[in-house]
This record gives C-alpha cells, structure tokens and sequence, in this order.
C-alpha cells in the first residue's frame, strides 16, 4: 500500500473512531439531559401517551386522566362542579402542565404517578409484553372532601386558610386556602392558555397559587397564649393561681412604650391562669411571658414544631420563634406578637397536642400509594412528632380552653350538644388585624382539631375579631365531623 492510500485509511479510521466514541457519549452520557429536554417531542408524546394514575380524597376521584382525540393522548384533568370544586382542592393536589411540569401530590408522587415506580417495574414488564398501555399508580389522600368543601363555602371569598387534623393520627382531614386557582387550564393541552393563565396567577396581588396553610405565616397573635400558658403550667404554675393584670402596662427598658389588652379593656388586679386565657388579658400573658423568660417560651414554642419545618409532599415553611430577646421583646412574643410567626397548619398542630394528651403526631396528607391493580404499594406509618407537656398540662389546658368558648372570646365557636375547646386571636400587623381560632371538639375524647386564619379579618375592620370572624368558621366544621 502507497503512503497515500495509508494516510487516507489511517484518516478514515480515526473519522470512525470519533463517530464511534460521539454517538457513544450522546447515548450514555447525555442521554438523561436529551431525554428531559422539554425540546424532546418524543418524550412528551410518551409522557402524555399513557394514562396517570388518579389523586382521591378516600372514595372522592380528585384528579383522573381522560383519553382525548388531540396529539397528547390523554388530559389531565381535575374534578369539576358548580362550585369550582378543582380549586378547592388544588392547593393540596396541585397541577400537571405540559409548560410548568407538576405541583403538589402531582410532583411529590409523580413516580407512583405516571407507573415509573420501581415497584411497579414487574407491572410495566408485563404490560410490555402484553402490549398494554402503561398505567400509573393511585395515591389516596387523607383529605374528607366533604369536610374540606364544607371548609370552602365557610371561608367563602375571604383570604385565609382553614387546616383540619385528627389530632390522634396526625392525619390532615382539610386543608384549605383561599383564593385558589382551577388547575384544569394549567394542565390543559394549549401552550398559550396555560402559560397566558400562568402569567395572570403569578402577578395577581391576592397570591392564590400559595397555600397559606402551608407556606404562609402569619404572626399568631393571642392564639400563641395557649403555649405561654403551657409553659407556665409545665414550670409549675396551676390554672387557679393569680397573675397581675391591668389595662395597660409600660413595657421594661422603655419610657413610655405601652402594652394593652385588645381594645383597652380593664380588667381586675389580680386574674387567675384560666381567667386570663378566657379573656385573653394581654397584659396578664405579657408579664407572665417576661417572668418565664425567652428560653422556656422558645423551648415549649418548639417542641409544637416552631423552627422546623413539616415533613409534607407539598411546598412547607418553618414558623418561628425568634431569638436573642430582650424583656419588652420577651412581653410581645408571650401574645404571639414581635416577630413570632406560625402557619395555620402548626397552629392547627397545637390544638392537636393540647387534645392528644400532650403528644404531637406527625402531619401526613397520604393514607395509601396503590398500584394500577389495587395493590398497595406504601401505607402512611402514623409517628409521634414530640411530647411537649405532659397529660396532666394537657388536662389542665383543655379546662382553660373549654372555658374559652363557654363563657369567653369564643362563645360563637360553639356546638349545641358538644363541648368546644378553643383559643381565640387577633393579630395585630402592617394593615387590619389578622383573625385566629384554634380548637378542637368534643373536650373530652377529641376526634378533629383545627386552625382557622382570616386575613386582616375578612375586610369587616375594627369588628373583625378571631372570637367574630373565624370562631364561627371552626365551630361548622367541627360540627359536621363530630354530628356524623
């Protein structure tokens, strides 16, 4: 062979080296990034060419996966009804978009989802062979979609969140959060609405793609004294034991700085522990949180779960006991002022220990993953979170709060027939006050406890009281799950 011939083979062979080792790096080493480039028509088509698998609230189908006649096989699409029944629940299920992926139990369990489980790697097998559709799995929320519509229509076209347990599971019976959004549009099969619609949600002042039970605080306002009064009780302090109480104090290491109770009302010098909750005297807490101290508040804050956040298939936020207090800082956090904040999901979580003996379950909004046959793939494991007091405290809390809404700030929390424990709030911030009931029913063998905010009160102004405003809203909803 002449030296010619040899330099062109030799160059042939080094060209067919280089294409062997390219397409060997584009098949091994960016194949996952060519496979998830949303450019990449052929997974889409894959994506949308086999059925999900359906969200359910128990027995309720919240979200399903309908065959279509479109490109896209198969629409996601959410329960609908007259009263936009998606949106209720959409702050909990979330949405499937083609443009802006999945939200919510839709991204948390998109595995299970869209049948990419490992545990279902024997069902995709067989239907491979079979020549089947791949199906997805079902999740099943721990969500009543009764209770969680009932929680709707009492919010009505208020801002605020309502978030219901069962405070000896831990199992998250509602979780509502208003406004809301249809996730139908977002999920649909047209690039231009959905991003169109996006566009509206994301710049609309009222937020209603953030689920205020969940990633939204607030500060808390008197609904907080049920854990100063825990933390008295666990350092000692009995309900019947008398604390100082006036209409007004002026703050320590101030000149003139002046803490009242709500309204300017008077009160007489001497209250008991119970007296001061039923009325809820902030000045009677305020001296009560400076004699206990900013340590003992901010360790009772956060075995309820302060400063760290929920373990959720959605998007969470910590609530916060700050640090670093001074005595008129140390006054403010004892009446869930300053710059203590919460979520009405911990709030809700502090009823439920007050109602569960003192023992805090963990949260969990998933009873069951099932496989496309039934089977079940995963069960929720109910764990305790953290024992904040003891029985006796919780005893002794549930006394105080029953007395709340017997003869208190809570009276139109109320249940003909059962016996309401609750705390009334009403947070003062930048605009109108916020508007807080915490509580739980029946006293005596607690099966729901709840948390319901009302921001900056509705818009009913100086009237618009957490003993007005949300009271009556967690009275309806306790009543519908303890009459069934």
């Amino acid at each position: 062979m002449n030296r010619p011939i040899r330099r062109v083979a030799t160059a042939a062979l080094v060209l067919f080296g280089l294409l062997f080792l390219n397409v060997n790096y584009i098949q091994f080493v960016e194949a996952e990034s060519l496979r998830n480039d949303p450019r990449n028509n052929r997974l889409l088509l894959d994506e949308y060419g086999q059925p999900r698998g359906d969200i359910l609230a128990g027995r309720t189908v919240l979200v399903e996966s309908q065959e279509t006649k479109d490109r896209l096989k198969y629409l996601r699409v959410y329960l609908r009804g007259d009263d936009n029944i998606a949106a209720v629940f959409a702050p909990v299920t979330g949405f499937y978009s083609l443009v802006y992926g999945a939200t919510g139990v839709e991204r948390a369990y998109n595995d299970a989802l869209s049948g990419n489980d490992d545990r279902l790697f024997v069902r995709r097998l067989s239907d491979l062979i079979a020549g089947r559709d791949l199906q997805g799995g079902s999740v099943v929320l721990t969500v009543d979609a009764q209770l969680q519509r009932l929680a709707s229509r009492q919010l009505g076209n208020r801002r605020g969140a309502v978030v219901a347990l069962d405070p000896r599971s831990g199992a998250i019976l509602a979780m509502v959060t208003k406004p809301s959004f249809d996730p139908n549009v977002l999920s649909s099969h047209d690039p231009g609405r959905i991003r169109d619609t996006y566009k509206r949600l994301t710049e609309d002042e009222d937020r209603p793609m953030v689920n205020r039970a969940a990633e939204e605080v607030y500060p808390p306002g008197s609904t907080f004294k049920v854990i100063t009064a825990a933390a008295a009780l666990e350092d000692g302090m009995k309900p019947t034991d008398q604390i100082e109480c006036s209409r007004e104090i002026t703050l320590p290491l101030t000149r003139d700085v002046k803490l009242r109770n709500f309204g300017g009302e008077s009160c007489p010098a001497k209250v008991t522990l119970t007296e001061a909750l039923q009325h809820s005297y902030n000045t009677s807490f305020a001296t009560l949180g400076m004699r206990l101290g900013q340590d003992k508040l901010r360790d009772m804050a956060e075995a309820f779960g302060f400063n760290s956040r929920p373990d959720l298939p959605l998007r969470t936020v910590d609530s916060a006991f700050p640090t670093g207090l001074n005595d008129p800082q140390t006054a403010q956090s004892a009446i869930g002022q300053f710059d203590v904040r919460a979520t009405p999901l911990q709030m809700a979580q502090v009823a439920a220990a007050v109602a569960h003996h003192g023992e805090l379950m963990r949260p969990y909004l998933v009873s069951k993953v099932r496989g496309p046959d039934l089977s079940v793939l995963d069960s929720a494991e109910v764990r305790r979170q953290s024992r904040p007091f003891g029985a006796d405290t919780a005893r002794a809390l549930t006394d105080m709060m029953v007395e709340v809404v017997r003869a208190g700030t809570g009276r139109r929390a109320e249940i003909p027939g059962v016996t309401v424990a609750g705390k009334t709030g009403t947070a003062q911030n930048a605009g109108a006050a916020h508007a807080w009931f915490i509580g739980f029913a029946p006293a005596e063998n607690p099966t729901i406890a709840i948390a319901v905010l009302v921001e900056n009160g509705g818009g009913g102004g100086d009237n618009a009281t957490g003993g007005r405003v949300a009271a009556p809203i967690a009275g309806a909803v306790m009543a519908d799950w303890v009459r069934r």
